[in-house]
């Protein structure tokens, strides 16, 4: 890059990194990624008000989760590789669009069906928009820009969750609940006049249909959604019932048979070799077990202070507040250690953590006080979580290159999706077999078992990190697999 063109694009001054980037880019992109990862949660304290409203029942309830979390986490591996074969910047900014206009239909929707819709259309973006986020910071930063801008992304993917709560409640109470989506609109239209002026314009060769290895990526789609929408509704249907056991068949069959096309395929939507690359594939795998940790605790402890505690929408939202800030603090100490810590070492003390956090978590009665008896498993959980989103986002996208940036980003969210739907079935699968969770001594039972089953999952995912995930610390660019195991 010439000087002429240094200055034309804000670059400062070189560091032993590479000439230093401005932070407009990463600020676009942890904006986009925050409306989406608060939408994951942000409905949940809103369904009553939503239910009340427009005189839903519980199976329509579902859907209005079950809706989002089936097309984001369906199409993120296609989303990610049209954020390699187009233009970054134009995927961006149709993902950012589409998902602003869907939020506004989600806030005027009159029915369910019309809810229901804007809800899917809006993890449709979202699946759009995230690996194109996800790979134009990875395009876009080096070395230790990059590394900080990876473990700002994993903070956003862990506290958004728990903040999603709080404005939720919040919004839900003070202004209605259609606020929860509207307030999205001038936010994303806001972003979208800022994106389209410091996005950089990346010229890409001209690509035809072939290359989007369409039956791939119909199976794919159609196995992943399947996967999410069984997950989804295994809490109404049962674990074992034919209905459940049936949507597990399909979405294996679906996605085994988008094994075998890709093998064949000239032009696979996911090459085999992604398969071997350890640092993504480990990072992947612990994203999903901790990110299932994170909500299906959000999940249970929302029960617990509404139905034991007695809190309304808005005092449930404010009790996350420790618990969001705690997560802040853990990734801001895993940051600090990554340059001189292995992934795998800061991954599976975070766990451990969290691991001791859900069980203390699990000893609350119902009797139980927020201050004394949730207050420190909370903000434990929190610290806990929050120190191994950062080497897992950092470490699994290290030794990515450029024209990968966005298969790989939807690669690792996938995880992140399929773990949201996966941590709220299983823990209150768990939770439910102390009986509905309706009366104040079934939740406690419920609530108890769930975050013992949380501690076992955090176990076994500290496992998978210790054996798998990198134990040589970050600090290079992520130009180089070598360091990372492939």
């Amino acid at each position: 890059m010439t000087a002429t063109e240094h200055a034309a694009h804000g670059v400062h001054p070189h560091t032993e990194d590479g000439p230093r980037k401005p932070w407009t880019v990463l600020a676009v992109a942890l904006v986009a990624q925050i409306l989406v990862v608060l939408d994951i949660s942000v409905v949940n304290t809103a369904l009553p008000s939503i239910a009340d409203s427009l005189k839903l029942h519980g199976g329509q309830l579902q859907w209005l989760v079950t809706a989002y979390l089936v097309m984001s986490g369906g199409g993120l591996l296609l989303g990610g590789r049209i954020a390699d074969l187009l233009p970054r910047r134009r995927v961006f900014l149709t993902g950012l669009g589409v998902f602003t206009g869907a939020s506004l239909l989600s806030g005027f929707a009159g029915n369910a069906s019309e809810l229901i819709t804007a809800r899917a259309g809006q993890g449709l973006a979202a699946a759009l928009m995230t690996p194109a986020a996800l790979s134009l910071i990875m395009t876009t930063y080096t070395g230790a820009q990059r590394r900080k801008g990876l473990a700002l992304w994993g903070v956003v993917g862990s506290m958004g969750v728990a903040a999603g709560v709080l404005f939720g409640g919040a919004l839900t109470t003070w202004t209605g609940w259609q606020s929860i989506f509207w307030i999205n609109g001038p936010i994303g239209a806001v972003a979208l006049i800022v994106a389209a002026k410091v996005l950089p314009h990346t010229p890409t060769p001209k690509v035809g249909l072939r290359q989007f290895d369409l039956p791939g990526a119909a199976t794919v789609l159609g196995g992943l959604m399947t996967l999410m929408y069984v997950l989804g509704t295994t809490a109404n249907a049962g674990w074992l019932s034919a209905h459940t056991l049936a949507g597990f068949a399909v979405s294996a069959a679906l996605l085994v048979a988008f094994v075998r096309i890709e093998h064949r395929s000239s032009r696979p939507l996911v090459p085999p070799h992604t398969w071997k690359v350890r640092s993504l594939v480990s990072g992947t795998a612990v994203m999903l077990g901790v990110t299932g940790i994170l909500v299906g605790a959000v999940f249970l402890t929302s029960i617990y202070v509404q139905g034991v505690l007695g809190y309304s929408a808005l005092r449930t939202g404010v009790a996350f507040l420790p618990f969001a800030f705690a997560i802040t603090v853990g990734a801001h100490v895993a940051r600090h250690l990554l340059g001189r810590t292995s992934p795998r070492t800061l991954a599976v003390a975070g766990l451990v953590i969290t691991a001791g956090a859900a069980m203390l978590l699990s000893t609350a009665t119902s009797g139980a006080h927020y201050a004394g008896d949730l207050l420190p498993g909370l903000v434990l959980l929190g610290i806990g979580v929050g120190i191994v989103f950062v080497p897992v986002s950092v470490s699994a996208m290290a030794g990515i290159p450029p024209q990968h940036a966005g298969l790989a980003g939807g690669f690792l969210m996938t995880g992140h999706e399929i773990g949201a739907a996966f941590g709220v079935a299983a823990l209150s699968a768990v939770a439910t077999t102390a009986g509905s969770l309706t009366t104040s001594a079934a939740i406690v039972t419920g609530h108890a078992r769930g975050f013992i089953a949380a501690a076992i999952l955090a176990g076994l995912v500290a496992i998978i990190a210790w054996l798998r995930m990198s134990a040589t610390p970050v600090t290079g660019g992520a130009d180089s697999m070598h360091g990372h195991g492939h």
